[in-house]
């Protein structure tokens, strides 16, 4: 499987990416295009449903958009003028078609199709009490428990007991839904997870990011508000607000990495934030050096704001090969050693004596910074200096991003000092939280809520993380052996 992260085994992986579309003929080709502007959400797997006014199709696949999306029979087996698609990794549920999304069920009302990007923190529980219900489950995605509770809703119209199912899950999701009645895009209250609304002329659209929208030609309207229903029935819009209003706590990983630097975020340019972070850890981090090298391609706009704000003269010293994914021959230590060199291999004659200053975007089990300052080492750099455009990574994700468990997280088992050792740097600095708050134009105030989710540093969770207090997960489908393709 090809990833866009070069090192796939040691990044944060935002769960998924949504994509949604009402009102344009052939929906389901602008619906491929959005996902393949949001494939850096979600690698593993792909899928889009429409809906022709009469009957819902859908087509699921694991793998890129490309090649699963991009053959003329699928598109037009994938009829209708509203259409929403989905583009993931594993989280909640694992690896399997079944798992693949939008999941679509026939209700008392019709179909219903859903594509989610999130993550119900309570979805174990309220899946046993539907189990015990008499609920039959077929894939083990928590998104499928948002379909049990709107069918077992006691509530009359499809919209009460949607909002009904939602006031009963914990933790975060935007969501794209489409039934019968028109197309329904929602955020949980505290907007954890994101979602933009765009217009094509009479067209509306919805998308994890504003550069979703561009592919296709949208103008960026807004962004669907942190507790909102927006529902599009034909050329009718409606919002709604069922929840108590909270103050809302956006991801701020979404500025550090997950986003696109070209998308717009609650009205900022990620790719400015992201250089104002590097600026920002330059002035908390100096280091006497003679070049500036990011870790590509994530670490480049936070090692042009370093460079710009130290004087350093920023440089390409690390060159990432544009055509590999997955090492595809790892038959032992010393071949998986050599297949790092395929995806990304040291200048040398520009490293070659010089003080290097490292920039990434994190660091999760440590093995990516530990091999990359091994490969300036091995290209004759005097020294190597690591600055990360981050707080320390030392607590899990349970709103939607593939986190390791909190063990495997170096910043969890060692303090600065102990991982500056396991990297072989020179040195280790993290930009601080109060930095990266001020790289955003805010403060992080203690004793109050922080505009944003910051728990992967903090431990600070907005929410209550209800399966994490229980027995963990049995996964009902172990046995169940299934041909994916």
């Amino acid at each position: 499987m090809l990833t866009t992260h070069p090192f796939d085994d040691d990044k944060l992986r935002e769960e998924c990416g949504i994509f949604g579309i009402s009102g344009m003929e052939g929906a389901a080709a602008a619906v491929a295009l959005g996902l393949h502007a949001l494939q850096h959400r979600g690698q593993e797997a792909a899928g889009i449903t429409s809906w022709d006014g009469h009957q819902f199709h859908t087509h699921r696949a694991m793998g890129h958009v490309a090649g699963n999306f991009d053959r003329d029979e699928i598109i037009r087996s994938l009829a209708g003028g509203v259409a929403c698609g989905h583009v993931r990794y594993a989280t909640t549920g694992g690896s399997a078609i079944r798992n693949v999304q939008p999941l679509y069920a026939e209700l008392a009302s019709g179909g219903f199709a859903i594509a989610h990007n999130g993550n119900i923190s309570n979805a174990m529980r309220l899946r046993r009490d539907l189990v015990r219900r008499g609920a039959i489950f077929q894939s083990t995605s928590d998104t499928e428990v948002i379909i049990h509770l709107v069918a077992t809703s006691q509530y009359r119209t499809l919209m009460d007991r949607f909002i009904d199912a939602l006031k009963q899950v914990e933790g975060a999701y935007s969501l794209i839904v489409m039934t019968p009645e028109g197309m329904i895009a929602c955020r949980d209250p505290l907007g954890i997870r994101p979602l933009v609304m765009g217009k094509l002329d009479e067209t509306i659209v919805f998308a994890s990011e504003t550069v979703a929208l561009d592919v296709v030609g949208a103008d960026y309207v807004r962004d669907v508000e942190p507790g909102e229903l927006v529902i599009v029935k034909g050329d009718q819009i409606t919002s709604h607000k069922p929840f108590a209003p909270l103050a809302p706590r956006p991801c701020i990983f979404e500025y550090v990495y997950f986003s696109r630097p070209d998308s717009i975020s609650d009205d900022r340019s990620v790719y400015s934030v992201r250089k104002a972070i590097g600026a920002q850890l330059a002035i908390e981090s100096p280091v006497d050096a003679d070049l500036v090298v990011p870790v590509p391609d994530s670490g480049v706009p936070a090692a042009i704001g370093y460079a710009q704000q130290s004087g350093i003269p920023f440089e390409l010293g690390i060159i990432r090969s544009h055509y590999v994914g997955r090492t595809f021959i790892q038959p032992g230590d010393k071949v998986r050693h050599l297949g790092v060199k395929l995806k990304h291999n040291a200048n040398r004659e520009l490293i070659k004596g010089k003080r290097v200053v490292l920039i990434d975007d994190s660091i999760v089990r440590g093995t990516t910074s530990l091999k990359i300052v091994q490969m300036m080492h091995e290209a004759g750099a005097a020294e190597v200096h690591m600055r990360i455009a981050s707080p320390p990574t030392r607590h899990s994700c349970f709103y939607g991003v593939d986190t390791p468990e909190r063990a495997k997280l170096l910043a969890a088992k060692l303090d600065v000092g102990g991982m500056t050792d396991f990297i072989h740097a020179d040195s280790l600095a993290f930009v601080s939280i109060d930095g990266l708050y001020k790289a955003l134009g805010e403060a992080r105030r203690a004793n109050i809520h922080p505009k944003y989710c910051d728990a992967c540093f903090t431990g600070d969770y907005p929410t209550t993380l209800t399966d994490q207090d229980e027995l963990a997960p049995v996964d009902q489908f172990a046995l169940l052996e299934e041909r994916v393709g």
